[in-house]
């Protein structure tokens, strides 16, 4: 089982649409917001060989407390989804004066 696992790992975690490094971030939120200390090491350890600093580490880390702190409200208080307006489902005028406060 743990041989799948890496040599799945090794696929995920190749080059792709997203690089290397924006893989690695991603495992560093998903792994602080499991509360895996192994994988949080290895996926740090792994961003700073591929040049993140402390400020940037700091910061990904604040966007992760943001974002499971607002989620959780988020879900706790059943807060509904509402997809912004198209362009293409605006009227005219909706879309005039969403050109006049735009400048478009």
């Amino acid at each position: 089982m743990l041989a799948v696992t890496w040599e799945k790992l090794k696929t995920v975690m190749a080059e792709g649409a997203l690089d290397r490094r924006t893989k690695e971030i991603i495992a560093v939120a998903v792994s602080a917001t499991n509360n895996c200390d192994y994988c949080l090491q290895s996926h740090t350890d792994a961003l700073r060989s591929l040049g993140l600093g402390d400020a940037e580490l700091v910061e990904l880390l604040a966007v992760v407390d943001f974002f499971n702190g607002s989620n959780a409200m988020a879900s706790g208080l059943k807060v509904e989804y509402a997809p912004p307006v198209s362009r293409e489902e605006e009227g005219p005028s909706e879309r005039a004066s969403t050109s006049a406060r735009d400048g478009t």
